[in-house]
């Protein structure tokens, strides 16, 4: 115990119901480590979990606007014209991010 940074230990019981529902409620936030989990909701009378998987919706409709943006400046660079089905095509993929964003907005508020 001397190489430990905390030193002080705290025990504590609970019943087998209690146990099963901080159980639940560390899976529920994606955590594993009880003594973490306890620690942070001892210090911090709670855990916010955010969950960022919405934004991988947007990164890919981003890279795909990126991609199509790629293939028509090769096409201008080799053809030296720019096609108005391009930049429309581009308009709407642009539209599609910001209804994603949009959509993400109002979730927050």
């Amino acid at each position: 115990m001397a190489n430990r940074v905390r030193k002080q230990l705290i025990t504590f019981f609970v019943d087998e119901d209690e146990h099963a529902a901080i159980k639940m409620k560390m899976h529920k936030m994606g955590m594993r480590n009880q003594s973490l989990y306890l620690r942070k909701m001892a210090l911090e009378g709670r855990i916010i979990n955010v969950d960022y998987s919405v934004f991988d919706e947007i990164a890919k409709s981003i890279d795909s606007i990126s991609r199509n943006i790629n293939q028509i400046a090769k096409r201008v660079n080799s053809t030296n014209k720019a096609y108005e089905e391009d930049i429309i095509q581009i308009k709407k993929r642009q539209e599609e991010v910001w209804q994603l964003l949009r959509s993400i907005l109002s979730q927050l508020l």
